[in-house]
């Protein structure tokens, strides 16, 4: 009896036929070769330099990015340096870009890199999905951009080119959107230059094909564009719904003592993990100043006289709506350490300017100087 011949499985048909994948691809590059934007990290090849800037620019713009990226690589020009420095020095070289997770997750994937790499970022998209802070998005840029492999990317500004183009469906979010706009991703990086044929995406959608007021006339690739020959462009992508900020209330410990403000640094998990504050501890909004008080002394672990309430801070996070509610407070013994707290330190306010701390509580930092709380 002969051997039983094993079937072939069809092979998957392609989401758009070859001969318009191939003229939208040769479009949008010929577009990006003369209208892209000048950006520094577009001048490297230094695939740290390129995976740094990625992790900026995610919900950051471009404008604010340049700066803190530019500063960053002269602290830290090399993986390495990255990986052996304090993570206070890394949270302190962040301080104003916001999301502090990413520094730390970028912290923490330097380290990998030296341990497990030798100090070179490796090279794939799967071996990039390994380390900290590296998701779908942030492994096909760098493998795409720094090494040249053809690995897909969607962002909002690919997602919003690919549905307008090829009138995709569903808000954003929803499972079979996001895994078509990843299969049209996948489809089309394969070709030359994968990496700026990304970034080619992500420059029209930037630049052109916008979120609001989209510059349909100059766009390469109109006579294409689903959404634009059925008059759908501001339809798709639908926006996104967002849930309302969570209001969150901290009472904030400004305890002075000869010229110097107490500081504490967080744990590394959670809001401003890592950071240093002065030191605060989460109560309702409507929680009086006396038992404010009795929640700062149990995460400083001593008792804490209240001596006056300094005002309130106010600043809109993404997710939250945050208020500082400054209380100057002393007590009979000045604390060394705390249960709440990984580290305390008694500081000027020159000093607590070189440490890492959130732009919320840097200005609560200035209200409470400006109050006079180190005057006398």
């Amino acid at each position: 009896m002969s051997p039983q011949r094993k079937r072939k499985e069809p092979a998957t048909a392609p989401l758009v036929e070859p001969g318009r994948r191939e003229s939208l691809r040769s479009r949008l590059l010929e577009w990006y070769d003369r209208q892209k934007r000048d950006l520094p990290w577009r001048r490297t090849r230094d695939p740290y330099a390129i995976w740094l800037s990625e992790v900026m620019l995610q919900q950051t713009q471009v404008s604010t990015v340049i700066p803190y990226w530019e500063r960053f690589l002269q602290r830290f020009p090399t993986v390495e340096s990255l990986a052996a420095a304090p993570l206070p020095d890394v949270l302190a070289a962040w301080r104003g870009l916001g999301y502090y997770s990413r520094a730390r997750n970028l912290h923490r994937a330097a380290q990998e890199v030296v341990a497990r790499f030798g100090g070179r970022l490796p090279s794939t998209a799967a071996e990039l999905l390994t380390l900290p802070g590296f998701g779908r998005y942030t492994s096909g840029a760098v493998a795409s951009i720094a090494f040249g492999e053809p690995a897909p990317l969607v962002d909002g500004n690919v997602a919003r080119v690919l549905s307008r183009i090829f009138e995709v469906e569903g808000a954003p979010g929803d499972r079979v959107r996001e895994a078509r706009l990843w299969a049209l991703a996948t489809e089309f990086v394969h070709g030359e230059r994968p990496g700026d044929f990304n970034q080619a995406l992500m420059e029209h959608g930037a630049t052109v094909c916008r979120p609001e007021s989209p510059l349909c006339l100059l766009c390469p690739v109109r006579e294409e564009c689903l959404a634009y020959r059925h008059g759908r462009v501001d339809e798709l992508p639908p926006a996104r719904v967002r849930a309302a900020p969570k209001r969150m209330t901290l009472a904030v410990a400004v305890w002075a003592h000869q010229g110097r403000l107490l500081l504490a640094r967080r744990a590394e998990k959670g809001l401003f993990g890592g950071l240093w504050e002065l030191p605060a501890a989460e109560v309702e909004d409507d929680t009086p100043d006396t038992s404010s008080a009795a929640k700062l002394a149990e995460a400083l672990g001593v008792d804490v006289e209240m001596r006056g309430h300094l005002g309130t801070v106010r600043r809109q996070l993404t997710h939250r709506a945050l208020s500082l509610r400054l209380l100057r407070v002393t007590g009979p013994a000045h604390p060394s350490h705390a249960p709440a707290f990984r580290e305390l330190r008694w500081c000027t306010p020159g000093e607590a300017a070189s440490l890492g701390m959130s732009t919320a509580m840097h200005k609560a930092l200035e209200a409470a100087v400006a109050a006079g709380v180190l005057e006398g």
